[in-house]
């Protein structure tokens, strides 16, 4: 490799992992900055859900898109595209007075994340010689990893020593650097070109946006009112017409064959259940902490390290042990971790409860996070015939955002209906049964993985990495193997 050669693929991943630590990190520094949102833009449960959902609803539904969108007309230009989009809408988000200002503007956000989350990987693998595309890929994943850790902290402290606007503001000068660096040092590359699915994304989109927008207004509202009723009904038959849809035309957005593996559809069902109850509690737990026990954003961020930095241990082992004892065993332990820690913290916890009676749930949970994701991520392909690797793999990457979405809407319905922001004890009364319900959903998606057939359907495993990775312009859905 020539020194041009090898500067491109420097500056390649560094713009790649900057870009890729910048919207991964707001995936989460923004939770602990929701109590003091809540009290700034006098917004109440409704409001906080949707600053969160806006952001990854649309992140979720718009993931494929962006890697059909830089095949089409060039990844670079595309991924540039992206940054733009997602620092102009983080400057909007820090200029935001009003808490609807606030949504529309986190949705903008996601618009950008979803371009470029799967082309940071795709112009990465793209740069990287073959023989080093692994440890690149790696060093990738593990700035996504640090990002999702470190979120938290980040938020919390943002929020205490400056404001809360500055967790937006923060993107700026980053996104005002990558951008000019990335169109001077990225190498262009382009795919196959394949036609985007623009009718398939509106009906999931909108489908999903009725379901959570009614599962969000039903306490306030009434669940059989005519706006939410029409709203969950009215999103559910707009999921239906999407599954018709994508079983009639010719290039979907989701190839429904993938889901005639038993394996794959069991994976992405145990992936939903385990989003849903994992992050829905994680939506919670921060508020908790600093509404009912009084820390401050950074203080309550730093706590939950012995939750988010968990995974940096535990991961780590459960990709090596995945070569010598498969995927599902590691999948079944890590979801029986986190539903007896989220169990344990469900029976423990009182508006005085003490941090050291919290800590073991935390790491139990924690340690249950990192053993889930490298098998999960392996199984998704595993399940599949090989030219179905990248859409597989971004498949199971938008259904644990989607996860996360009807996480926070569900849990937050269950937090409605028990409990409310009036005192402390209220909050506790509202916060135990959204984890007793979080515990319920992982034992369910722990059930269903111990009923994955032992071996793939597809002799597979482990291919992405040295095929699809390998040619990123046959197919660059790949690229969101991300999360």
């Amino acid at each position: 490799m020539s020194n041009t050669d090898s500067r491109r693929v420097l500056w390649t991943f560094i713009v790649s992992g900057i870009a890729i630590f910048m919207v991964s990190l707001d995936n989460l520094v923004v939770f602990n900055a929701l109590p003091t949102i809540r009290m700034e833009l006098h917004t109440g449960l409704d409001g906080l859900q949707w600053i969160i959902n806006s952001y990854t609803l649309t992140e979720a539904v718009l993931l494929l898109a962006g890697a059909s969108l830089g095949d089409r007309f060039g990844r670079k230009r595309t991924f540039v595209v992206g940054l733009v989009i997602f620092t102009g809408a983080s400057a909007a988000c820090a200029l935001s007075s009003s808490i609807g200002a606030l949504i529309a503007a986190r949705a903008v956000q996601g618009v950008g994340a979803a371009i470029v989350i799967p082309l940071t990987l795709t112009l990465l693998a793209q740069a990287v010689p073959p023989a080093k595309r692994g440890a690149a890929i790696g060093m990738w994943s593990a700035m996504s990893g640090l990002a999702v850790g470190l979120g938290p902290v980040v938020g919390g402290a943002i929020t205490n020593y400056a404001s809360w606007q500055w967790i937006f503001w923060i993107n700026v000068p980053i996104g005002a650097v990558l951008i000019p660096l990335a169109i001077a040092l990225v190498g262009e590359s382009f795919g196959t070109g394949a036609r985007l699915d623009l009718v398939g994304n509106a009906l999931i989109a909108l489908g999903l946006l009725g379901i959570v927008f009614g599962l969000i207004r039903g306490n306030d509202h009434g669940w059989t009112s005519a706006g939410v009723l029409g709203s969950l009904i009215g999103g559910a038959l707009l999921l239906v017409v999407f599954v018709a849809w994508i079983n009639r035309v010719a290039e979907p957005m989701v190839p429904p064959v993938i889901f005639t593996s038993r394996g794959f559809t069991l994976t992405a069902v145990a992936a939903l259940g385990m989003s849903v109850g994992m992050f829905g509690a994680v939506f919670f737990l921060v508020q908790f902490l600093q509404t009912v026990q009084h820390y401050s954003a950074l203080s309550a961020g730093v706590h939950t390290l012995a939750w988010t930095a968990m995974p940096t241990f535990t991961a780590p082992i459960a990709g090596i042990l995945i070569d010598k004892i498969g995927g599902k065993p590691l999948l079944v332990v890590g979801l029986v971790l986190q539903a007896i820690g989220l169990g344990w913290l469900a029976a423990v916890t009182t508006p005085d409860v003490s941090y050291a009676v919290l800590v073991p749930c935390f790491v139990i949970s924690g340690a249950g996070m990192g053993l889930f994701f490298p098998p999960i991520a392996r199984l998704a392909l595993e399940y599949v015939a090989p030219q179905f690797e990248g859409v597989a793999s971004g498949v199971s990457s938008a259904i644990r955002y989607f996860g996360t979405v009807l996480g926070i809407a569900v849990l937050g319905a269950v937090f409605a209906a028990h409990g409310s922001y009036a005192n402390r004890q209220a909050f506790t009364d509202g916060y135990v049964p959204t984890l007793w319900w979080a515990c319920g959903f992982l034992t369910v998606s722990a059930i269903i993985a111990i009923l994955l057939p032992r071996r793939p359907e597809h002799a597979a495993g482990g291919v992405l990495s040295a095929a699809a990775v390998a040619e990123p312009s046959i197919d660059s859905s790949e690229s969101a193997t991300a999360h």
